[in-house]
């Protein structure tokens, strides 16, 4: 089985909505935007039965330069995260 990509998420959305895929496109990319703005103001998204976007903050640590093996500082960072919710859970298993 072949992974999705974002056309074939648009057609199989369109298609299971009745929405034309221009619509379903400006649907997904207005979703899209409308999560990433969240998360950068630091909110959760949370989705019932599906989960939940949020933002998680990685902590500084060393690391080692692969290519001279010196030490590196790595700051710490803030990064998109995805929880499922149980019910998307179930459905994978």
């Amino acid at each position: 089985m072949a992974d999705m990509t974002k056309t074939d998420l648009i057609e199989a959305m369109a298609e299971k909505s009745g929405l034309t895929k221009v619509d379903t496109e400006k649907a997904l990319a207005a979703f899209i935007e409308v999560v990433s703005t969240a998360l950068k103001r630091g909110m959760k998204v949370q989705l019932t039965g599906f989960g939940t976007f949020e933002q998680r903050t990685r902590a500084a640590r060393k690391a080692r330069n692969p290519r001279t093996g010196g030490e590196i500082n790595i700051p710490k960072t803030k990064v998109p995260a995805f929880r499922p919710g149980k019910v998307l859970k179930d459905m994978v298993k």
